[in-house]
Parts: C-alpha cells; sequence; structure tokens
C-alpha cells in the first residue's frame, strides 16, 4: 500500500470512530509533517528514526506538549496499519519518547476578583456566556455549540451534546444562570436561530457567535476590570469552588466531562481552603489526643 492511499484509509477510520473535526485536522497535519520530514519507506522506520524526528521538532522551537502531540499522531498511525491493514511492521513510536511535561497549577480567579469581573459585563448575552462557564463548568467551545435544544429550563439543566471528544453530559444551573439565561432569551434576536448566543450587531447578526468572539469579549472585560484573566479561568474557578464547598472530586469530573479522574484531582492542589480545613479538624484532634 502506497502512503498516500494509507493516509487517506486512516483519515476513513478515524472518522468512522466519530473523531472531531479538530482530532481529525490535527493527526493529518501532524502525520502530514511528519510524511514529508521522512526520507525513506514507512515501512523501514525504527526508533531511531522517531528520535531523530523529535530532535527536528526540539530544534524548531516546539514545545514538548506539541511535541508528544506529532508522537500520539504518528503512533496512532503505526497502531492502525498494524491492526487494521495488518502490515507486518514493528510500532517505532515507543511509550517512553514522550517528553516530560510541566504540570502548571490550573489558574482560577479569587472570591474577590469575580464580583469584579461581572461589574463590568454589561451586556446581558455576555453576561450569560460567562455565566455558564463560572457556574457550570462549560468549556468556550460547548458554549459556542450551545443550542436552544439543549436547555432544560424548568429542571434547570443543560445537555451538553458536544463536549470534547464528542462526549455528552449534563450540567445543572445555579439560581443566578439561570436567571441571566432566561434576561438573555427575553432579548435574544433571531427566534428561529437554533444556536442559543448570537452575534448582536454587525454583517453577522443573528448567527452563531464564534469560539474567537466569545475569546475576545472576554480579553475586553478582562480590560475594563483590570484582571488577567481568560475563559477557561471560570472553569477552573468553578472546579475549584466546588471542591472547596466539599464536592466530591467524582462528582466533579462529571460535571466538567473529565475522560480521567487524575485531570480533576489537579484541583486539589490549588483547593487551599479545603485543606485548611481538613489539616484544623485533624489537628483539632491530634491535640486533644496529644495535648502538650
Amino acid at each position: 500500500m502506497g502512503i498516500i492511499d494509507a493516509v487517506v484509509n486512516y483519515r476513513r477510520w478515524l472518522k468512522r470512530r466519530n473523531c472531531s473535526a479538530h482530532t481529525l485536522r490535527t493527526y493529518m497535519n501532524t502525520l502530514r509533517h511528519f510524511v514529508l520530514w521522512l526520507a525513506l519507506p514507512i515501512e523501514e522506520v525504527g526508533p531511531r528514526i522517531v528520535q531523530d524526528f523529535i530532535d527536528h521538532l526540539l530544534a524548531r522551537g516546539l514545545n514538548p506538549k506539541t511535541i508528544n502531540c506529532y508522537l500520539d499522531s504518528v503512533r496512532g498511525f503505526y497502531n492502525y496499519l498494524i491492526h487494521e491493514e495488518q502490515v507486518r511492521i514493528v510500532n517505532p513510536v515507543k511509550r517512553g519518547y514522550l517528553l516530560r511535561l510541566s504540570r502548571p497549577l490550573p489558574r482560577h480567579l479569587r472570591d474577590e476578583e469575580i464580583p469584579r469581573l461581572f461589574a463590568v459585563i454589561n451586556s446581558k448575552r455576555d453576561r450569560a456566556i460567562f455565566m455558564l462557564m463560572l457556574r457550570c463548568g462549560l468549556r468556550v467551545e460547548e458554549v459556542a455549540k450551545m443550542s436552544l435544544q439543549a436547555l432544560d429550563l424548568p429542571r434547570s439543566q443543560l445537555f451538553v451534546y458536544q463536549g470534547k471528544g464528542n462526549k455528552g453530559r449534563v450540567v445543572y444551573l445555579s439560581p443566578d444562570a439561570q436567571r441571566a439565561l432566561i434576561d438573555y432569551l427575553k432579548l435574544r434576536s433571531a427566534p428561529r436561530a437554533k444556536s442559543l448566543f448570537l452575534v448582536d450587531k454587525g454583517r453577522c447578526k443573528g448567527t452563531a457567535i464564534s469560539v474567537r468572539g466569545i475569546q475576545k469579549r472576554m480579553e475586553h472585560y478582562a480590560r475594563l476590570s483590570g484582571l488577567r484573566v481568560c475563559c477557561h479561568q471560570l472553569r477552573h474557578t468553578m472546579a475549584t469552588q466546588l471542591l472547596n464547598a466539599d464536592a466530591a472530586l467524582v462528582t466533579i469530573q462529571d460535571l466538567l466531562g473529565h475522560a480521567r479522574i487524575r485531570t480533576t484531582q489537579r484541583y486539589c492542589r490549588v483547593s487551599n481552603l479545603k485543606v485548611q480545613r481538613d489539616y484544623q479538624q485533624a489537628i483539632g484532634k491530634v491535640i486533644q489526643r496529644h495535648a502538650l
């Protein structure tokens, strides 16, 4: 099988597995870069060649996370050739080749910064958008794709049909988030539009607001409030606040749509209030038993 046919078949296989358009685009772009860089047939690639490819990516100044994405794409392609096309080769991309990543703490807003941010948000649409991120933990892509059909206001819940990895979940509306949504819906134009959040001015008025459009609104409010904040920090803030309020990790995992509990456990490292309460409660018992 030629390399072009193999890549085309691999793309079709990924689509049959219902991979998102973003995943398809990423895999194809990184795989294309690898194939163009290669100076020999793909079936002759060994671990030494993969290590040379890593050096090539490092020389280009790519960061470790991006390089690991390249390696995941190439490994996935070879796994496809081995298991689906029955090509008798050994996968040259070993798991030990992944670069070690730093694991920074999730950045979240402090309690006193939240009212400071929302005090400058005077648009009912924007307030509803950012309240969903803060109270429901939605990603910016999930808000941009949200449809009217996803709302269940009588039950105070939302259906996230197109979450990360095309995984759906149910999230719940707090009273203030529900009020913000209702206030927006009363003013919402284009009643026949299926998307929930629409552009409210200009040539694109009445069409679905884009991810970049939402991000630009947050950049605007960040400047007005004097805060360093991005959309994803609202999601981090929600997770940290729930953990500080003694919500179970598995509950937060379900609400955020994390595939692995390890991802949710990162918030334990910034949930200082919960750690402080646990420490004070435990140390109080210790002192009672072993008073000095």
